[in-house]
């Protein structure tokens, strides 16, 4: 790769590679890069390695364009994930190199910074999108900002993907220490109204997650359980 020319995709801090998944772009064989870096702490999180932006990256992003070279005609494309990978002006370039070498590129991304996806969207095939509570409940997932400020990015984000007619499924974590099955079906009537078809719910995984957040959900579980019981 000598005499290449430097971009912003060199830059990027990628604390991970898939060079192979079949899971994160549904239909779709693909390479995962994981960027680092997320400015929400989520009460459920389980990649807590990768959420500080200070940290830097593990994989180049010469890695990831040789993987490609390696792979043509065997990958569909690259998706980006996180973290959340937005946080990155390379993401961009990136993107934009991905599709130059004739890939498609997928995001995964929960909506945090609506200026910089709305340059990367004109780059992206596929979002997976992450919503995660209905506007009143956002701050007690994301722990971060004031009392609306993640769910006015994610919304503001969500509505930038649907305008740009992009193929998108949103996806909730449903995390039953803050979410009611009251508050799950509110925010699916809400993306319903917003035209939104494909809404995946995926169940809470404790597994890397801290050790508060582990023992809040045994409780809460337990007192599911324990309710069901009575009725």
């Amino acid at each position: 790769m000598s005499g290449r020319t430097t971009t912003a995709a060199d830059g990027l801090a990628i604390a991970g590679l898939t060079p192979l998944s079949s899971c994160d772009w549904p239909g779709r064989l693909v390479a995962t890069a994981f960027l680092q870096g997320c400015p929400w702490r989520c009460t459920y999180c389980h990649n807590s390695a990768i959420l500080d932006p200070r940290t830097p990256g593990v994989v180049p992003w010469s890695d990831v364009r040789d993987l490609l070279a390696r792979r043509r005609g065997l990958l569909d494309g690259v998706v980006f994930s996180g973290g959340e990978p937005t946080r990155q002006a390379g993401v961009v370039d990136a993107a934009r190199e991905v599709r130059d070498a004739g890939f498609a590129v997928g995001l995964h991304t929960g909506g945090a910074y609506p200026r910089r996806l709305e340059a990367l969207l004109p780059l992206v095939d596929w979002v997976g999108f992450d919503v995660k509570a209905p506007a009143h409940l956002y701050r007690a997932i994301t722990r971060a900002g004031g009392p609306t400020t993640s769910a006015d990015a994610t919304f503001a984000s969500l509505q930038l993907v649907l305008e740009s007619g992009v193929d998108v499924q949103v996806r909730t974590t449903v995390d039953p220490t803050v979410l009611t099955a009251t508050d799950v079906e509110d925010l699916a009537a809400t993306l319903a109204d917003l035209g939104i078809e494909d809404h995946v719910l995926q169940e809470v995984r404790p597994d890397g997650t801290t050790d508060e957040y582990r023992q809040a959900l045994a409780r809460t579980r337990v007192a599911a359980r324990e309710a069901a019981a009575a009725r």
